[in-house]
């Protein structure tokens, strides 16, 4: 699935599939939502990943010559390098607790540092972590005040 669906979207085609049937008064409520999602096995999930890549850039001239590259290279001299988020101060947002009890929560802390993460095509030598830190004073402010 390419495009976030909520509940009020399906709400809103189910009421414009009503009126084309000739249902002209038909107002569809959460409840109807939630027995239609119930009856049609529908959940709700969080979206993670980049899945759904561009479908309509062709990619097989720069393809076969990466390919060309590579083979003037042994895997132990190509690198590849990825940052990533580390919220170092954050705890886990679910526990185990007795029946009955309340959970409470506290709010998540932003705070962050970007890692990059380096190796070689044969994993053979992977390279420190650099932290990518912040400047208390970004030089993009510069001269504000």
């Amino acid at each position: 699935m390419d495009v976030p669906i909520s509940g009020p979207i399906l709400i809103e085609k189910g009421e414009q599939l009503a009126q084309e049937l000739g249902h002209t008064d038909c107002k569809l409520s959460g409840g109807w939502l939630d027995r239609f999602k119930l009856r049609h096995g529908i959940v709700f999930k969080t979206m993670s990943g980049e899945a759904a890549s561009p479908k309509d850039i062709d990619t097989s001239a720069w393809e076969e010559t990466l390919q060309k590259i590579l083979a003037e290279y042994s895997p132990r001299d190509v690198f590849n390098a990825d940052e990533t988020g580390l919220f170092y101060k954050c705890l886990p947002n679910k526990s185990l607790t007795f029946q009955g009890e309340t959970c409470r929560g506290q709010k998540i802390p932003k705070e962050r540092f970007s890692l990059l993460c380096a190796a070689n095509m044969d994993g053979s030598e992977k390279l420190p972590l650099l932290m990518i830190g912040k400047f208390g004073q970004p030089r993009c402010f510069k001269g504000m005040a």
